[in-house]
């Protein structure tokens, strides 16, 4: 029987193609006795071998890896492990980096000069299906958001997935979920879970509250 979230560590698998790296934040992460790191991986075809094996609920993962690279490993993981929350660590702070991240279902986005306490926090609040972004992330989704408020938000509602802006895009425009699954090729059960999600995401009571909302800012037009 699997043990309860609150009841055991979370299981995190780290991928970084420096292993002398890895092999520092498994030490760090493996000192709080919430967080127990499981695998790691040198590259995004490892991690995803590493996934598969372990079921961790948060994986860990730059994005500059040879080979299959970060973002790609995470379209992957949020296609094929929808349940593993993906937190990015990595040197690159551009937007476009992390408008690849989030589009690819990346739900968390550090820099590497985070401390550990942040890492710490961030694997905690991911792995609890919430977002978490670095404080010079976190101005840059700001500023994006003040500079396009004229226009459709590029990165509306950060604490969602890519998968979930998806689904929320299509709801905002009126399908339902065959519609949904059909255009996204997903099972029927699979758009009720991440609606279920975007309603707890959003706050929202209802599908007709997360519509309105998510028109607010653009979507489903």
């Amino acid at each position: 029987m699997t043990t309860p979230r609150a009841e055991r560590p979370i299981r995190v698998v780290i991928a970084d193609d420096h292993p002398m790296y890895r092999f520092g934040l498994a030490a760090a992460l493996g000192a709080s006795d919430e967080i127990e790191v499981v695998g790691d991986a040198a590259d995004g075809r490892e991690l995803l071998e590493a996934v598969a094996r372990h079921t961790p609920d948060v994986v860990l993962t730059d994005l500059a890896m040879p080979g299959m690279d970060g973002t790609e490993a995470a379209r992957h993981i949020g296609e094929r492990f929808p349940s593993v929350a993906v937190l990015i660590l990595t040197m690159h702070a551009d937007d476009d980096a992390l408008g690849d991240a989030l589009d690819a279902g990346a739900l968390g986005y550090l820099l590497k000069s985070a401390d550990r306490d942040d890492i710490v926090q961030a694997v905690k609040s991911v792995a609890r299906g919430n977002a978490f972004f670095g404080d010079g992330i976190s101005r840059r989704l700001g500023l994006r958001g003040a500079a396009g408020r004229d226009q459709q938000d590029p990165f509306p509602f950060p604490q969602l997935t890519g998968r979930e802006r998806d689904v929320l895009a299509l709801v905002a425009a009126g399908d339902g979920n065959r519609q949904i699954a059909g255009k996204l090729f997903i099972e029927e059960k699979t758009v009720r879970n991440h609606v279920s999600r975007i309603l707890d995401k959003l706050a929202v009571p209802d599908r007709t509250a997360a519509i309105i909302k998510a028109r607010d800012v653009g979507l489903g037009r």
